[in-house]
């Protein structure tokens, strides 16, 4: 028997946007029932061939074909009408839309030829989602819903379509590995069934573990296609950036005089009587499980929420912040997990980003000195290797990498004392990654007090003197640099069997 047409093929795509040529003669083929890995640094160009892919944007140059057939996607509805579907990494949820509601927005399912037929959807979009995550109640607002529940929303509403190629872009960025051992099993139920999966992610355990062969792109160019089988890691890396990365091995200290500490703190039953302490110098690290606290844990030191009970003393003296700007004043600031919705301002740019909580360094008389201002932005943006250097464009036109470089901009001339990173380089490429933590290391040389929050258990362990595991809202224990593994978290992070809460929890 002939084998059958590709799933998909695209030949020659090229699209080029005002001063950026975004691709350039780029190439990609995937089969039926095949997991192809779509690989690159921020920039390389794979979400602009996903949005040709999708039908969001359409190639000055190049073929597509789906099946064998020559297709031109006009929009997305022709994108979902030829088979495709597509898991966006910032996820295209309404908050106060339920979850069902959300699956079937755009397609709703009718009755009568007018009515929305409510118990319909809800039980489809049940069946759905019960392979990925039981636990989520369709009837529930996504705004309720945790970061997690609402990826696992956004990749159930693409399943529900009848896909022959699926797309998705950092589907498990949120996910818990529990979470992303169901998805690995549903990704592998489709493939078995024919349909194309096309898998981008910047963890390439993840793509090691599930993609057979993997397309490579560097600045809008088609580098390679790979079998992974015969590649490794490295030479993967090296195809990707362009060069190999050399991993030092980080300089740690005990820090000095204590900046930050904390007693314990209580907030609702999320955060139950943490104690804990910061030097300058250091860099401490915070664990968990999903659900442990750590997120409210630093919300509270950074004014996000006022504590129940508990002091906070920062350099000896108690301090009540009742928003993150008193906390800012006191000398701690965050740079929060949910960049694009906590962190930026999507349509200022850089350099207003930037700029914008320190703006009374740069004011006088009450009018703001722009050349100033443009200055000290332009020399903190030199400094973290802001790609490219143009402060007056909006920040969301920028990578995902680059706007979290603008964040830590924000701090780096403001005097801080404590600089918070819950989870610094989620959806952020490997090396981007080696540039945010270099300037962690950096900032913690020069005396900064740094913690850090992260759901990778390598970069964790990399990046802190000290590691302390939350546990139910508590401190389940503290790890120094020599007692590292992940099974020391592991067991400090997992329940023991006689204790409640629930064992349902997982590492985030």
């Amino acid at each position: 028997m002939p084998n059958p047409p590709p799933a998909l093929e695209l030949r020659g795509i090229s699209k080029q946007f005002p001063g950026v040529k975004a691709l350039s003669g780029v190439n990609l083929l995937v089969r039926p029932g095949e997991i192809h890995a779509l690989l690159g640094e921020n920039g390389a160009g794979k979400s602009t061939l996903l949005k040709i892919i999708s039908g969001v944007q359409q190639p000055d140059e190049g073929e597509m074909f789906i099946s064998g057939r020559p297709v031109k996607l006009v929009g997305t509805k022709a994108a979902r009408a030829a088979g495709i579907a597509m898991i966006h990494q910032e996820l295209q949820l309404i908050p106060e839309l339920n979850a069902a509601q959300n699956m079937f927005l755009g397609s709703p399912r009718v009755t009568c030829g007018v009515l929305l037929a409510h118990d319909a959807m809800q039980k489809r979009a049940s069946e759905v989602l019960h392979d990925l995550d039981p636990g989520i109640d369709v009837r529930t607002p996504v705004k309720y819903l945790s970061v997690a529940q609402r990826q696992m929303v956004e990749i159930a509403r693409a399943l529900l379509t009848d896909a022959r190629v699926i797309a998705m872009d950092e589907p498990t960025s949120s996910l818990t590995p529990s979470e992303f051992e169901k998805l690995v099993v549903l990704i592998r139920k489709l493939a078995e069934r024919g349909v194309a999966i096309i898998y981008v992610s910047h963890k390439l355990e993840e793509v090691f573990e599930l993609c057979g062969r993997a397309t490579v792109l560097r600045d809008g160019v088609w580098i390679d296609e790979l079998q992974l089988a015969n590649t490794t890691e490295p030479e993967l890396v090296a195809k990707m950036v362009g060069r190999e990365l050399v991993h030092n091995t980080r300089h740690r200290t005990a820090g000095g005089e204590i900046v930050l500490e904390a007693r314990g703190l209580q907030w609702k039953s999320r955060v139950r009587g943490v104690s804990l302490a910061v030097r300058r110098g250091e860099i401490l690290g915070i664990a968990g499980l999903v659900g442990a606290g750590r997120s409210e844990l630093v919300g509270l030191l950074a004014g996000l929420q006022r504590p129940d009970a508990g002091e906070i003393f920062v350099h000896g003296k108690a301090q009540q912040f009742a928003n993150p700007g008193s906390a800012i004043r006191a000398g701690i600031a965050l740079v929060p997990e949910e960049r694009k919705r906590e962190g930026i301002i999507p349509l200022m740019s850089i350099l207003s980003n930037v700029g914008l909580p320190t703006l009374n360094k740069a004011t006088r008389f009450g009018l703001i000195r722009h050349g100033a201002l443009r200055a000290r932005v332009h020399a903190d943006a030199v400094r973290v290797n802001m790609r490219p250097l143009a402060l007056s464009r909006p920040i969301r036109l920028f990578s995902g990498g680059n706007q979290q470089k603008a964040i830590i901009c924000r701090w780096l001339s403001s005097g801080i004392d404590v600089l918070i990173f819950d989870e610094p380089t989620r959806g952020i490429d490997i090396g981007a990654k080696e540039e945010i933590y270099k300037i962690i290391e950096e900032l913690a040389a020069e005396g900064c007090a740094i913690i850090v929050v992260s759901s990778e258990m390598r970069e964790v362990m990399y990046l802190s003197d000290r590691l302390l595991v939350m546990q139910g809202g508590k401190l389940a224990g503290e790890l120094s640099h020599q007692q590292y593994s992940e099974e020391a978290i592991m067991t400090l992070a997992i329940p023991r069997a006689d204790m409640a809460p629930a064992a349902s929890q997982e590492l985030s």
